[in-house]
């Protein structure tokens, strides 16, 4: 096909922001369909995009012959059900994560998209900054030695405002384990590999957020041990105060191996910190320009926020694995391993014990 007809589920801020910008940097491509249940939502998102069909029932669009590829940013509970009709009618599909609420559920999406032949993307937009990519770049070349430490801390000041649907457990799944650190636990198995067993314990300390109930999580924290021996220890707040939130905040990941250690923060996009064994501390090192942006994207790094531009490769390459007929660099069975992970998180806090996730 020529043109590819995207429809985009789910039309709020995250479309809006990260996925459009992203679909405007390929060729051939035109968003032609959109589906919102919240009719002012659909609405402004029609008058920026133009698509011609919009719906508030996504089991229209998801039949559509003239719909090529799907992108979900629904909330979450809904997911699954969209992602596999929409396969099992020969659409790809990119779903914002967590990809469901359970693991069950995030593997038969998996299944399904693969038994279907389409191309299935998770959401996990923090691969996508350069320095991220240029780090893994140096552990698969070896440049870590053997693993010996995983950390992240992902801190964010959203105080006690109403998140809507993401603070209801049955709409949600989770709270911050899903919302933020997901990322980090795909940082993990991504740069470290697989987890053996965790130790975990969720808090929800704002029990209401805005005048409405809060059954989620806002604070988590993991112990983890991975199969190849590595240790590991993740942590995530929105309750961080005065740290800000958003691409403002602290996020930062450190890994520490026989040969080197290696420091990256989201914020410092195009740098990492970098120290050999044996040395005096960590040092600057620049991530090369080949790295600024995901291969075959047109984007400009230069234009634009660049703590917020680089999500925009996001969609240059969904667009790309169906061009090129080939898996998507981060798949739903990406989104299933964190989510057995998060849920693995979720059992340990309720039972307080280890978890053994072989």
């Amino acid at each position: 096909m020529s043109t590819l007809n995207i429809a985009i589920i789910g039309t709020g801020g995250i479309s809006l922001q990260n996925h459009l910008p992203g679909l405007a940097l390929c060729s051939d491509v035109k968003v032609h369909a959109l589906c919102d249940a919240n009719p002012a939502t659909l609405e402004t998102a029609r008058q920026q995009t133009g698509a011609p069909v919009a719906s508030s029932k996504w089991e229209e669009i998801v039949t559509r012959d003239d719909v090529h590829a799907v992108i979900i940013a629904t909330p979450n509970f809904v997911h699954p059900a969209i992602a596999i009709a929409a396969a099992r009618h020969g659409k790809h599909v990119l779903c914002e994560k967590p990809l469901a609420l359970n693991a069950a559920d995030a593997q038969l999406m998996a299944d399904e998209a693969d038994k279907a032949k389409v191309r299935h993307m998770t959401a996990f937009t923090y691969l996508f900054v350069p320095a991220m990519r240029y780090l893994k770049h140096l552990v698969d070349r070896g440049d870590l030695g053997q693993p010996y430490h995983f950390r992240s801390c992902r801190l964010q000041d959203w105080g006690t405002r109403n998140l809507g649907w993401r603070q209801v457990k049955k709409l949600a799944g989770t709270g911050e384990i899903g919302d933020m650190l997901s990322h980090r636990i795909n940082f993990a198995h991504h740069l470290i590999g697989p987890m053996k067993r965790l130790v975990a314990n969720l808090m929800t300390m704002t029990p209401v957020r805005g005048g409405a109930p809060n059954d989620t999580d806002d604070w988590v924290a993991i112990l983890a041990e991975f199969q190849n021996g590595a240790s590991g220890v993740l942590e995530s707040s929105k309750l961080a105060s005065g740290v800000n939130e958003s691409s403002r905040s602290p996020d930062r990941v450190e890994i520490n191996g026989s040969e080197a250690s290696f420091s990256f923060t989201t914020g410092s996009w195009n740098a990492l910190q970098y120290g050999k064994a044996g040395g005096t501390g960590l040092q600057t090192l620049d991530v090369p320009r080949e790295f600024w942006t995901w291969p075959g994207s047109k984007r400009d790094p230069g234009v634009g926020d660049p703590l917020i531009a680089f999500r925009y490769d996001q969609a240059i390459e969904f667009i790309n694995a169906i061009r090129e007929q080939r898996d998507c660099s981060v798949s739903f069975h990406h989104g299933a391993q964190a989510q057995r992970t998060m849920d693995a998180a979720v059992r340990s806090s309720e039972s307080k014990q280890w978890v053994d996730l072989s």
